[in-house]
């Protein structure tokens, strides 16, 4: 029932974003490890990873579009979760390590044998179980976000004063995770990774399975937000984002609405961070570094807010774009990247799906009437709610 509901709300733009996505998990495995390096059509591992890399980036722009595009809510501080979502896995990933590690030690991992620690932490166990691993990915940023949305929203916190406490938040988490006795890695945070789930995590097939895993993940998470903006539910999102107070004053409960897709929102961010991780081969916590969660925000504003597609393409042409950029001109790519957020807020205020849709409807539709004000959209979008 519910895989049908899903299905029903994809419409022709999702589903051929989604059909690409599974096309390229096999696609570009296959090309990896069935053909020739000397074939045109070969892709080396690096570059796999690195496309890996942008696509768990896709996964936190939409995240971060979810709340942002058709909540309203600007979070500058969704790398938190992204980072609590890799710790969680970066901790798998050490416990595998076992005696390998530089001291030998089966239970303590390097960092903590260096500082001279007795015993593992209490929040350590499970780690050793993927199964565990995998729950508190979910959980930890579930957590946060949950009790974070649950202050805020309460108390009616929102616009720019929201946004600086986010950013307030994953500062902080900065703050504490660089801390040695925290018990995370201090400063160098989690490395050397052996392998997962018995695996070496360096051979070519464990690398294109992370890639084709993070693709499919991309394309259930870009499912489900299409099935939850589409609902009855995300209507009332839309309301809630371009007139609260009468969304509200028709009886919902804003805040319980703003807190459900927060914490699911939160929830995608820690798997893109878990899938990020293991690819990378770190987690520090530079991840938390309030600047990250800034240029998420200016993915998602290139790539066109409110169109789920357009975070997905802004994270991959970004990050292409700073990948090449740095190689050539390494100390001008801030720069570039505040003149390019400086360009689409001035140029192209809906993105480039969000430009390019507009200017398709208006060739489809040249006598189009003129808007009608937000607050009567916002009205419209609860009265077919309802």
């Amino acid at each position: 029932m519910i895989t049908a509901f899903i299905l029903r709300s994809l419409d022709r733009r999702i589903s051929i974003a989604i059909a690409i996505l599974i096309a390229i998990a096999f696609l570009l495995p296959l090309s990896n490890l069935l053909l020739p390096e000397t074939s045109a059509l070969h892709v080396p591992t690096y570059l796999m990873s690195l496309f890996g890399k942008y696509l768990t980036y896709a996964l936190l722009a939409l995240a971060l579009d979810l709340v942002w595009g058709y909540c309203g809510i600007l979070s500058l501080g969704h790398g938190a979760f992204f980072a609590l979502g890799g710790y969680a896995m970066g901790m798998y990933l050490m416990r595998q390590i076992g005696s390998r590690g530089t001291y030998g030690n089966p239970i303590l991992p390097d960092f903590m044998v260096f500082l001279n620690w007795k015993e593992l932490p209490w929040f350590w166990y499970g780690f050793d179980h993927f199964w565990f691993a995998m729950i508190m990915v979910l959980a930890a940023p579930a957590l946060l976000a949950f009790v974070f949305g649950w202050f805020a929203f309460r108390s009616r916190v929102n616009g720019v004063y929201l946004s600086i406490i986010t950013q307030a938040m994953t500062y902080a988490l900065l703050l504490a995770f660089f801390r040695n006795d925290m018990g995370f890695g201090g400063n160098n945070g989690l490395t050397d990774f052996k392998d997962i789930l018995g695996f070496n995590i360096q051979a070519d097939g464990t690398r294109a399975v992370l890639f084709a895993v993070t693709a499919v993940f991309l394309a259930l998470a870009l499912m489900l937000s299409s099935a939850i903006v589409r609902s009855k539910f995300g209507k009332v999102l839309v309301g809630v984002r371009d007139a609260e107070s009468r969304t509200r004053f028709l009886g919902y409960r804003v805040e319980h609405m703003k807190l459900f897709v927060f914490v699911v929102s939160a929830m995608m961010a820690g798997i893109a961070g878990a899938l990020y991780v293991p690819q990378i081969g770190i987690i520090n916590p530079g991840e938390f570094a309030p600047a990250n969660s800034i240029e998420v925000v200016i993915w998602t504003a290139v790539g066109g807010r409110a169109t789920l597609i357009g975070p997905i393409i802004g994270a991959v042409l970004v990050n292409g774009g700073k990948t090449v950029f740095t190689g050539l001109f390494p100390e001008f790519w801030l720069f570039a990247l505040g003149g390019l957020f400086v360009a689409v807020t001035l140029f192209l205020p809906k993105g480039i799906v969000g430009t390019i849709a507009q200017y398709l409807g208006s060739k489809r539709r040249p006598d189009n009437p003129p808007p009608k004000a937000a607050k009567d959209d916002a009205q419209q979008s609860v009265q077919a709610a309802e």
